[in-house]
């Protein structure tokens, strides 16, 4: 990190510090500043990234034992600026490797740029649509984590169950899924019930959610503590 990229993060505790801007074909309106010290991505309606700020996996992650759940190897869909792996390496002090697919070059470019230097982990990141990456991939992961979103939709094709079944083949034996889905207003929370009762639970009949406030984090079986 430069100098002024560090006097920049002291002074975003005081007001947000625009870092750039964009528009692209899949977000019209990109906005990549600091708050807080945390890189903060946000579209019209969304936010995409935001540290160990970005509380609907921070919560997540804290009702996890990971004592007793290895996570060397993890896939991140959708990865935005890397909260996921951040909170992971910064927060609960884990050492894995991180594959990234994200779909939006731009915010490829950022993370490469801005992220992924700060972080000690072993990383890939992939410009690609998830949906193709695991169609074709070959990998197993210990941990996949899906955080898809355009501004504030899942885009139609990761709500349907040939996805899951796909995801499901990246999967280790004791793989874990966490797929992030909005409830933050009466119709995302009827979309998010019908499809964990009509696709997620179909592809894992064990699954489980948890409500994080404004958003569920589906699991593929019970890993979350009471």
């Amino acid at each position: 990190m430069t100098k002024f990229l560090k006097l920049k993060k002291i002074f975003s505790y005081l007001v947000d510090i625009q870092l750039d801007k964009a528009s692209t074909v899949l977000n019209p309106v990109l906005d990549l500043s600091l708050r807080k010290g945390r890189l903060y991505l946000t579209t019209t309606n969304a936010v995409y990234s935001y540290g160990d700020l970005y509380d609907n996996f921070l919560k997540a992650f804290q009702r996890m034992d990971f004592s007793k759940k290895t996570c060397k190897n993890i896939l991140v869909l959708g990865f935005g600026m890397g909260s996921v792996p951040y909170m992971l390496e910064r927060v609960f002090h884990h050492k894995f490797n991180c594959t990234g697919v994200e779909a939006d070059a731009k915010i490829v470019e950022w993370a490469n740029e801005y992220t992924i230097p700060t972080l000690s982990n072993k990383f890939e990141l992939v410009h690609a649509d998830a949906a193709e990456y695991v169609a074709t991939s070959a990998a197993q992961f210990d941990l996949v984590v899906v955080d898809i979103f355009l501004d504030d939709v899942v885009p139609e094709q990761f709500s349907k169950t040939f996805f899951l079944e796909q995801v499901q083949k990246r999967l280790n034996d004791q793989g874990t899924l966490l797929f992030n889905r909005l409830v933050d207003t009466e119709p995302a929370l009827e979309a998010t019930q019908l499809f964990y009762e009509n696709h997620f639970k179909k592809v894992f009949p064990k699954a489980e959610y948890l409500d994080v406030g404004g958003n569920w984090i589906l699991a593929n079986r019970p890993v979350f503590r009471e």
